[in-house]
């Protein structure tokens, strides 16, 4: 989807073009062996979970020592990153960079200036050297992927072409490109890895993809513009936010068909990001400019809570032991810390501009 800037305004667009020149620089700098931002400093022996944040205006992926709540290096990455994904040996990220402009919803697209084709790809980030190690192609304007379960294939959403391309990671070639409908957005992979769910914002549909063929399975319509989709742990159920139809669709992915549907109410509500805990027993809902994180229960369907984290929180990821939840909150440019016992917040941690995905390296 084009970035939406929340209360922004022309002056705000001027700002991040300015970050995206400032990104690109100093990702230049980094290729040739500089650096910049803050160091990554030497972390013996630390045991805690690592957060990794994409900031989209600032071109950069701020680092968080979940253990302290703190913030232990800013590494540049490239233009707009957005979706990031842990690789299943957990030693690698793959990130989503895109060169085309920023556009809040209803601009006209024919007044943007030109989107920069070179800067589109998947970053290629090493955990235990704490590196951007290469940038993979990843067809044009990739916004999120998901990792196949053997860790050989990545399966990204083409936002401005409406397609779906398979890359193979050794060889860096796109395999097979897949139509899934207009703005396909969101991406996620099963539990067996054996389908993937891609939402197509302007279709309001799910397509899914059979992973042992690389072809469509078969598509089905949710609420109005679906913008991400969590499997639960045992692969039964898929959950899927509809920004604009401020709902969550809950799937059986037997049949692939929705059983039923969760109207979220409240001021601005506008469903975005979902996470499974790791038992299964809950998920939780970030609702954008709502500034809220909603926990549901997962067999009843019913809301346990939520909390007010900051402004229009996007990606959300929860620690390994499922007791902790770390939002994205762009216009803020800051992480919310969420206790998932007592649904507060209990820190809040200064990112880049524009923060957008989250993941966790345990």
């Amino acid at each position: 989807m084009a970035a939406d800037l929340g209360d922004g305004s022309e002056e705000r667009v001027k700002q991040l073009l300015f970050s995206w020149s400032i990104g690109i620089a100093l990702a230049a700098l980094s290729a040739c062996g500089g650096s910049s931002g803050v160091e990554p400093a030497a972390q013996p022996g630390r045991s805690s979970p690592t957060v990794y944040v994409t900031n989209e205006g600032s071109g950069d992926m701020t680092i968080i020592d979940a253990g302290s709540n703190t913030v232990i290096a800013t590494i540049p990455l490239g233009k707009r990153p957005r979706g990031i994904q842990l690789s299943p040996d957990k030693q690698k990220l793959y990130i989503a960079l895109s060169g085309s402009p920023f556009a809040g919803p209803g601009v006209d697209r024919d007044t943007l200036p030109p989107a920069d084709k070179e800067a589109d790809g998947i970053g290629v980030f090493d955990i235990g050297r704490n590196k951007l190690d290469r940038i993979l192609g990843g067809g044009s304007d990739p916004e999120q992927l998901a990792v196949s379960a053997d860790g050989g294939k990545l399966y990204i959403a083409n936002e401005d072409e409406g397609l779906a391309s398979v890359l193979d990671i050794a060889s860096d070639r796109i395999l097979k490109t897949l139509p899934v409908g207009e703005e396909p957005e969101g991406v996620a992979i099963s539990p067996d890895g054996s389908t993937v769910y891609v939402t197509s914002e302007s279709n309001s549909e799910i397509f899914v993809i059979d992973t042992a063929g690389d072809t469509i399975l078969k598509s089905f319509k949710v609420g109005y513009r679906p913008r991400a989709a969590a499997f639960s742990p045992d692969g039964s159920r898929a959950y899927v936010t509809s920004e604009s139809g401020a709902s969550v669709a809950v799937v059986d992915t037997a049949g692939h068909e929705v059983i039923h549907t969760i109207k979220m109410t409240g001021e601005n509500v506008r469903p975005m990001g979902v996470v499974v805990s790791p038992d299964g027993k809950r998920f939780y809902v970030s609702t954008g400019r709502g500034r809220m994180i909603v926990a549901f229960d997962a067999a009843s369907y019913q809301e346990l809570g939520s909390v007010e984290v900051g402004i229009r929180p996007w990606g959300i990821a929860i620690t390994p032991d499922g007791k902790t939840l770390y939002t994205a909150n762009g216009p803020s440019n800051d992480v919310s810390v969420v206790d998932l016992e007592t649904m507060k917040v209990v820190a809040k941690i200064p990112a880049g501009d524009l923060p957008w995905g989250v993941a966790i390296a345990p």
